[in-house]
């Protein structure tokens, strides 16, 4: 199917006869997302000429330093996605409140939520970021005004969820259900071609990705799984960290190996929120053939309970993660 003009557009209306949700709606859906993004890249590109770099003096419902761009990223996804009648409810890391754009209906029936500019903190000084989004489907039975009840949906029930990476070249990766395929954004053309079809996560990988400089503060398993990767008996694993979580995904899902952020003493519910980074990520994972797991469960099957809620999260090609685990267990 892969072809030189096949935008991620005509990718999802091809494949409408492999999964139901794949139809000329959902594609709409998605078309606000991709014009979205294709915006913030022109942005992100131009940061250091168009004064948008820098914080904005606020702090976030997180409590983190809101950046220039965060406001900008946020904005253009809450307004490209605004004008699509079939989102009823929009979702951000950067509101405290969802949006409620359309009571759920038949219609409005799209609940779409996202980081709209992870690892904002990087910006400053050039290093890859990007977006994460997550959709959901409203669900049936339930009374007007009970949003909550909509949106506090566990990830195996997302009918799709992406990221968009912004570096030396702008890519997409997203998944409907039936596998994971990744699109490159031509300038020349202003859309996102199809790069590769059914991308699969490679089984076993020799990078480990995670912030040493926090060992003290994790479980005594993953202290241990960091001291054995760094002994013979492992052989030749290498540290790779980023610090922007797209980056690190990206990088894992392309060359194998496993990203951790486990729980700290600071922070022993984890840190990475749950619907905007860990539930999109570990679909796309499992999509995959990785694996996702905050120690103890599934991350598809953790029920969220708040809009914010934290989780730890180990995710990766399935042999690393459950490596991983059998130290952690221990």
């Amino acid at each position: 199917m892969q072809g030189q003009l096949t935008t991620i557009e005509d990718h999802i209306i091809q494949c409408q006869h492999e999964h139901p949700t794949a139809t000329g709606e959902f594609s709409w859906l998605l078309s606000g997302i991709t014009l979205a993004t294709r915006i913030i890249s022109a942005q992100v590109r131009r940061a250091g000429l168009n004064d948008i770099l820098g914080e904005t003096g606020m702090t976030n419902v997180q409590g983190e330093i809101v950046q220039k761009l965060d406001t900008l990223a946020n904005e253009t996804i809450a307004t490209c996605l605004g004008y699509r009648e079939n989102v009823g409810i929009m979702v951000s890391e950067e509101d405290d409140e969802p949006r409620i754009l359309k009571e759920p209906s038949a219609k409005a029936k799209y609940i779409v939520l996202f980081d709209p500019l992870d690892g904002s903190s990087n910006i400053d000084v050039n290093v890859s970021i990007g977006t994460i989004f997550s959709i959901l489907q409203c669900r049936d039975g339930i009374a007007s005004g009970r949003s909550l009840d909509h949106i506090l949906q566990p990830g195996a029930r997302q009918i799709a969820a992406g990221y968009v990476i912004y570096s030396s070249s702008t890519v997409m990766a997203y998944t409907a259900g039936s596998g994971v395929h990744m699109f490159t954004l031509d300038p020349s053309i202003g859309a996102f071609r199809l790069q590769r079809e059914n991308v699969v996560m490679p089984k076993s990988g020799k990078t480990y990705s995670i912030n040493e400089a926090y060992r003290m503060q994790f479980p005594k398993g993953i202290q241990n799984y960091l001291d054995w990767v760094k002994t013979d008996e492992a052989g030749d694993y290498g540290l790779r960290y980023i610090g922007s979580l797209v980056a690190d995904f990206h990088r894992t899902l392309l060359h194998g190996g496993v990203f951790l952020y486990p729980p700290t003493k600071k922070a022993p519910h984890g840190k990475l929120r749950l619907l905007y980074e860990a539930s999109p990520l570990a679909f796309i994972a499992e999509q995959a053939g990785g694996a996702a797991t905050d120690g103890n469960k599934r991350i598809l099957d953790k029920v969220p309970t708040k809009l914010h809620e934290r989780t730890p999260l180990i995710i990766g090609s399935k042999a690393e993660v459950d490596r991983v685990l059998s130290f952690w267990k221990l």
